[in-house]
């Protein structure tokens, strides 16, 4: 298991779990480290012939299972589908997607049309995030979004 998480030492025995895109629960039965991961095995599943439908595919845990971030700080999740404007309350899209890169994430917003907005998530770029109302306020550096007028 490839590990994607803040959290490893939250991997432990007994952990009940969700896998791939139907979340077919799972226990965690017996975990040991290996390479630069965890080899795992679940309760029930005795073969590797049994386990192999579960091949790259992600783990989950429930939302209301992680554990709590410091102030300002957000889960992935948390982010998604958050409404996206700019410092003077124009909407700019939907956040529908954040790429990992080397440096910074990059959050990727969606308008009413499909067209997308590529944004870094820096602090110079992301000024607020407002998880009661569902808004984040960023501001848009020259460049970063086409001028849609000049067709």
């Amino acid at each position: 298991m490839r590990l994607h998480t803040d959290f490893p030492e939250r991997i432990v025995p007994g952990r009940k779990v969700f896998i791939g895109e139907f979340r077919e629960q799972a226990i965690f039965e017996t975990i040991r480290p290996h390479l630069a991961g965890k080899l795992v095995k679940f309760d029930g599943y005795e073969t590797p012939e049994s386990i192999g439908q579960f091949r790259n595919q992600w783990v989950y845990v429930r939302a209301d299972d992680v554990p709590p971030l410091p102030d300002g700080m957000h889960y992935t999740f948390e982010l998604m589908g958050l409404h996206v404007e700019d410092e003077l309350g124009n909407e700019l899209g939907v956040l529908t997607e954040i790429l990992e890169t080397g440096a910074n994430d990059v959050y990727v917003v969606k308008d009413e049309v499909g067209a997308e907005i590529l944004l870094p998530a820096i602090p110079s770029v992301v000024r607020s995030v407002d998880m009661n109302s569902r808004v984040m306020c960023v501001r848009i550096l020259e460049g970063l979004i086409p001028d849609r007028d000049s067709d």
